[in-house]
């Protein structure tokens, strides 16, 4: 998320923490060293999730899957931090309620009282594969599916919006900004987030009623802004400058950010980070939108019936996959055939990979590459080592950060992409223990924490990498790896 830099760096006390992420005042009191007091004689965990008349949306689904887990896990505090983080959206960040006839449901990141389209998106992820068990939480999602249709529609260049014309911190940014949008940073990831929240729910729900003319329109919208940004008929209508102290929240060139080579790959103008990309070519972007836009085409095809956009759909995933190919892969001297992060068509590259999703890391978890694909098998060794410049390891854990936090601060969702991504039980095991001795003792997830101090982080109400762990615990229990968490002792 981009913020204010008021929000970066933030020793979180006690107080704070129950203030922003809706902990219950009945929650376990914090020792000094950061480590929850818990009574010797019941080491009993108490929940941190707000009174249950204090929680925004409920779902009965999602409470019963809570409780099937936490009689699976013999680890207290696992049990305990699934509890905190699973339901976390739902308790403290959805906004439901019906708009014309119809679901809607707006959605904040957590702290800022926002909606980005990617992290809505992948916030509500996790609970589509419970919306046959509860119509409520069925509407909820398909009134998530609505609201984004909606903001793509209201503006596809745009990365968060407003609930209604408040006006942003953001208002006066140099860009065709308007009183509905948040911040208007072109990130090709936002509507990418939005097909495969979609899709997803179509296949699970079998409900197909989302796909209307507001999707119609909204798919008109993706694919212009992608040609658009392909750069292939000029630089097109997007510009963006920011008064700023922060070299990434800006573009040079007048806002058009650095000049690519039109050779058929999408300009990201911005990162999922929201930080501005320095060579435009932003390529786990772009392999998202490969897969993005042929599930769009699967929806035309078989929903719609549209033979016309579900071609022009699969037209430009095929142009841009073969782009990839010949442009963003590259040869490094010590780990082979690997991805670049980021290239510009004229032979410029980036070697380094960016903690937020998409990235080249989570490629596999996307579903944009298979995990044994061997340039990615490369490409993973090197962006979890010290040939990448963000890769930060120190007496608190490892991991990738990325230049939006800055030197030697790990973002734990990059440690749950490890382990979604892995095969390997010992390296799952490993990935999850860093996960448990690195939360503060507060029982969430943050956006970051210093590689030598797990107390030294940001963000205490962040519900995208809160929502993100229940997902891990959830698929690791689901794929039979019980036994491996409650191995865990620490």
């Amino acid at each position: 998320m981009n913020k204010p830099k008021f929000y970066h760096h933030v020793m979180i006390a006690a107080v704070a923490a129950m203030a922003f992420s809706g902990i219950s005042a009945t929650a376990e009191p914090l020792s000094s060293s950061g480590s929850p007091e818990v009574s010797a004689e019941s080491r009993e965990y108490v929940c941190r999730r707000p009174a249950v008349s204090d929680r925004l949306f409920v779902s009965k689904a999602v409470e019963d899957e809570i409780a099937r887990v936490k009689s699976l896990l013999t680890n207290k505090e696992l049990a305990w931090m699934f509890e905190n983080c699973f339901p976390n959206t739902l308790d403290t960040t959805v906004h439901f309620r019906m708009l014309d006839g119809k679901p809607d449901t707006f959605v904040y990141t957590g702290d800022i009282h926002a909606m980005w389209l990617r992290d809505s998106g992948a916030q509500v992820w996790p609970y589509v594969r419970l919306a046959n068990s509860d119509e409520q939480l069925r509407q909820m999602l398909e009134g998530v599916i609505r609201r984004q249709l909606m903001c793509i529609n209201l503006d596809p260049y745009a990365n968060a919006f407003n609930d209604g014309p408040t006006g942003s911190y953001w208002e006066s940014d140099n860009t065709d900004m308007k009183p509905e949008l948040h911040e208007r940073k072109w990130e090709i990831d936002s509507l990418c987030y939005v097909i495969r929240l979609a899709y997803q729910y179509w296949k699970v729900t079998g409900d197909a009623s989302v796909f209307d003319d507001a999707w119609l329109k909204a798919v008109d919208n993706i694919l212009t802004t992608f040609v658009e940004q392909q750069r292939k008929e000029g630089t097109g209508p997007y510009r963006f400058s920011r008064k700023t102290d922060r070299a990434t929240d800006t573009l040079n060139n007048n806002g058009l950010g650095a000049p690519v080579n039109p050779v058929g790959l999408i300009v990201s103008s911005f990162r999922p980070s929201d930080d501005a990309t320095t060579l435009q070519f932003l390529i786990p972007s772009n392999l998202f939108a490969v897969t993005s836009l042929r599930k769009a085409a699967e929806i035309l095809s078989e929903v719609n019936s549209d033979r016309d956009r579900a071609a022009r759909c699969t037209a430009l995933a095929d142009e841009v996959e073969a782009a990839v190919k010949i442009h963003g892969v590259v040869d490094h001297p010590e780990y082979g055939r690997i991805y670049a992060f980021e290239v510009d068509g004229f032979g410029g590259r980036m070697l380094m990979d960016d903690a937020n999703v998409p990235s080249l890391l989570a490629l596999p978890y996307l579903g944009d590459l298979d995990a044994s694909d061997p340039v990615y098998c490369n490409t993973r060794q090197f962006v979890w080592s010290g040939s990448n410049p963000y890769f930060f390891k120190g007496t608190a854990g490892e991991g990738i950060g990325g230049p939006h936090i800055g030197y030697n601060m790990i973002w734990p969702m990059s440690i749950m992409m490890k382990a979604f991504t892995s095969d390997d039980d010992a390296e799952i095991k490993q990935c999850v223990e860093m996960l448990m001795s690195t939360h503060a003792g507060t029982g969430f997830m943050h956006e970051s924490f210093h590689k030598d101090n797990p107390s030294d982080y940001t963000r205490d109400w962040f519900a995208w990498q809160n929502t993100l762990f229940g997902e891990l615990i959830l698929k690791l229990v689901d794929d039979g790896k019980v036994a491996l968490l409650n191995s865990i002792d620490i």
